[in-house]
């Protein structure tokens, strides 16, 4: 078990490992930053829904929701495919693969 993973019990009594991974300054940033920004537009349709607005305004902003949810996925993705993947293959870890497949597999439901 490397620095980055924990070893730890679950609910259910069963071991489980928990992956860690540091981030750059920029990466964590931007990371926050655009969640920051998906939380507000949730708030934001809170506010609509409580406001009684017109449903087709706010699957528009759903929509825009889904969309920057997309975007962030895109962009973790790729940072991760650039660092941890890619640092696994290197270290001969090739089930990492295995791994990115079950996640593409995942985000194309």
């Amino acid at each position: 078990m490397n620095q980055e993973q924990e070893q730890v019990k679950n609910c259910c009594g069963s071991d489980c490992v928990l992956k860690y991974k540091h981030r750059d300054d920029r990466e964590y940033k931007n990371l926050i930053h655009r969640l920051n920004r998906i939380e507000g537009q949730v708030r934001g349709i809170r506010t609509m829904v409580e406001e009684e607005r017109y449903c087709v305004d706010i699957i528009t902003q759903v929509s825009a929701i889904t969309s920057a949810l997309n975007a962030f996925n895109k962009a973790l993705l790729s940072q991760h495919i650039k660092t941890c993947v890619a640092d696994n293959i290197r270290s001969g870890n090739d089930e990492v693969i295995d791994e990115l497949c079950e996640t593409f597999k995942k985000l194309m439901r």
